[in-house]
């Protein structure tokens, strides 16, 4: 007789999508105590040493448990003080609305040979894979676990997975529950802190627009976001445009008026300018001291990661990186996408990536350049230096006709399918002519390029070549007068406001959240007042910062999985690049913050990138979790004590900023 093997998915659809491709479509489906969990019922051969088993695939609704305070820090914002919370006795319980999630992992586990689990395949998974062992032993304390190892659910990957299991990497587990403390203790300490303390200062510190309590929440990656927009802000506001001046020369040759640009570019003092221009003009001819022809070319671009999907949906797909990454769960869920979490830019060289092209020729948009990849034009993608070990770069694994799709669905899957046929092709090729004058004793220079073989931009209308300029033919040592000679004059810009593709960016140079939770942090503050988004150019000289128009507030976050595949954010109708303003609060307490002139600014991404050093050290085995959680905490009360100790900066910060309008 068949012995029984319980496998658990971290959502329903996964679950179900799983059970589909190891049944062949033939399954039965029971109810559980959760309306929206089922359990799947069939037969699969998993080799050896299991052989045949019935299986029972069913799933969790992301994290099982909950990191909570016992009941007597819970009840009262005020007593016990919030310092109290970094040495807090903290509790790990699966919450009433998840019992019937854990009692049905643990009946089941009764009577199993073995639990397979089925959770995704990074860290946040892992620690979910945790959870769901835990319940599964308490049924079954002899139960034998294993994790199926998978980045898509393509059927072959699938019924691959299941047939080489591997086991749970309880460093990252390890490495997932202290990062899930530490956003507990510090996150709720400093949030009720800075409510208590700055609530009493009335107006909307006190009340939010709804006319509910305000809380002022704080949290380890939100607030180095927040930093960032802030930072950006007084910049803009604080820029002094500066006046220069420059030469410019052009030549009309062949019917192609040729632009020389200076090669000083440009210069601060009129006077001086005016006297190399007069020295141009004196000369009257120029003389062609440099001739180069070369091929050139435009890089295709690399495969595509997390954090690339996430800065280009805003730029090309009118959709903020929150909404992107909920589209591309659901795309994967329906098995037409590989993970998209990853932080991975290179396939691996066994990877069968003209299957993956074939599949794509039905297409009436692409199709014919998938074919012509097929049959002559496939070249291998390039390599980054990226390889998070856990998934490969996101690519299309099934066709999906448009039909299938809703809009935003349909415009996620386009560019991802073109992204990787693009990595796929060749890069654009082109001849490029670049030719130097002598014009007096100054130096101009003229760049053009002729593109030969567009190649992957047949395919990818997100980059064009578009400083492709033809030259008329020029030879070294002759001399032309220029038709024409001028003096310019201009002004420095500024910087601009923050977009989500720079605020990501700089999220990721500085290790501000990872690839998955960048759009969570960044969704966060603008939910809780901190900023607000507005399409691009859509004004900004100086002014003070706008209060914010969010409508979603809370406390801080409870620690856990947060939204993920959840809903979009507010803030913007979508409609195109948009740029992220701070409102008078979220500027008040940066600025009040960074007047403490803590040792390490909590403003700063400084903190939080170690932080996030030493859990990829726990899960390389380098580091203890709990010394890295004793030396986190250490730090991070020693700045909520010295803030204490200047809580009337910050106070002063919000007098100005927001009970003032920005006034002094």
């Amino acid at each position: 007789m068949p012995g029984k093997i319980l496998c658990v998915a971290e959502k329903n659809s996964i679950s179900k999508a799983v059970a589909e491709h190891l049944s062949g479509g033939h399954f039965q489906t029971g109810n559980t105590g959760n309306q929206y969990i089922k359990n799947y019922t069939f037969t699969f051969d998993f080799g050896p040493p299991w052989g045949v088993c019935n299986v029972l695939m069913t799933s969790v609704s992301g994290h099982l448990t909950t990191t909570k305070f016992t009941d007597e820090y819970e009840r009262d914002w005020s007593h016990p003080p919030p310092d109290a919370l970094f040495d807090a006795p903290v509790r790990v319980k699966v919450e009433e609305d998840k019992k019937p999630i854990s009692d049905n992992i643990s009946n089941n586990a009764r009577g199993s040979r073995a639990l397979f689990i089925w959770t995704d395949c990074d860290r946040e998974g892992e620690h979910i894979g945790g959870e769901v062992r835990s319940e599964a032993l308490k049924g079954n304390p002899n139960l034998e676990v294993r994790r199926a190892k998978f980045s898509n659910i393509e059927r072959a990957h699938i019924i691959h997975a299941a047939k080489h299991p591997v086991n749970l990497d309880d460093r990252q587990i390890h490495a997932v529950a202290v990062r899930i403390e530490l956003d507990l203790r510090i996150g709720f300490a400093f949030t009720r802190y800075l409510t208590n303390s700055l609530r009493p200062l009335g107006g909307p510190l006190s009340v939010r627009p709804d006319g509910g309590r305000r809380v002022i929440s704080f949290g380890l990656c939100q607030f180095p976001t927040l930093g960032f927009v802030v930072d950006r802000y007084f910049r803009v506001q604080n820029f002094k445009p500066e006046p220069f001046w420059s030469v410019e020369v052009t030549h009309k040759r062949d019917d192609i008026n040729v632009i020389f640009n200076w090669k000083r570019n440009r210069l601060f003092d009129r006077a001086v300018v005016v006297i190399l221009f007069e020295r141009c003009i004196t000369a009257k001819t120029a003389k062609v001291i440099k001739v180069q022809e070369k091929p050139t070319s435009k890089w295709k671009p690399l495969p595509l990661t997390t954090v690339e999907l996430q800065k280009n949906a805003s730029r090309f797909l009118r959709m903020n990186s929150h909404e992107a990454m909920a589209v591309a769960e659901g795309l994967y869920q329906k098995g037409f996408i590989s993970y998209p979490r990853t932080e991975t830019d290179r396939f691996d060289p066994g990877m069968n990536l003209r299957a993956l092209v074939e599949k794509q020729t039905q297409d009436n948009r692409w199709g014919g350049f998938a074919q012509n990849l097929v049959n002559v034009s496939f070249k291998q993608p390039r390599q980054g230096s990226h390889d998070d070990k856990a998934h490969p770069p996101i690519h299309p694994v099934a066709y999906c006709a448009p039909a299938n799709l809703n809009d935003q669905e349909k415009r996620v899957y386009e560019f991802i399918t073109r992204r990787f046929l693009a990595c796929c092709s060749d890069d654009a090729k082109g001849q490029a002519t670049d030719i130097d004058i002598l014009y007096g004793d100054e130096v101009f220079s003229a760049h053009g390029v002729v593109v030969l073989a567009r190649n992957y931009l047949d395919v990818y209308p997100y980059e064009n070549w578009t400083n492709s300029t033809t030259l008329p033919k020029f030879t070294i040592g002759e001399v032309f007068e220029p038709t024409e000679a001028m003096m310019t004059e201009g002004k420095t810009s500024g910087p601009s406001f923050l977009t989500e593709p720079d605020l990501i960016a700089l999220m990721d140079a500085n290790g501000i959240g990872t690839d998955a939770t960048m759009a969570e942090h960044i969704n966060t503050i603008k939910t809780r007042d901190y900023v607000f988004t507005r399409p691009k150019g859509g004004g900004g000289g100086n002014h003070a910062p706008i209060p914010a128009r969010g409508v979603r507030r809370g406390r801080a976050a409870r620690a856990g999985r947060g939204g993920r595949g959840g809903g979009a954010a507010r803030g913007g109708d979508g409609g195109g690049v948009e740029e992220f303003i701070p409102s008078t609060l979220g500027v008040a307490l940066v600025d009040g913050y960074d007047k403490m002139e803590h040792e390490i600014s909590l403003s700063k991404p400084f903190l939080r990138k170690e932080m996030e050093l030493r859990m990829k050290d726990i899960c390389e085995g380098r580091l203890a979790g709990d010394a890295m959680l004793r030396e986190s905490l250490r730090q991070y009360k020693r700045v909520f004590e010295q803030s204490k100790e200047r809580l009337d900066l910050l106070k002063a910060s919000c007098r100005r900023y927001v009970l003032n309008a920005g006034g002094p």
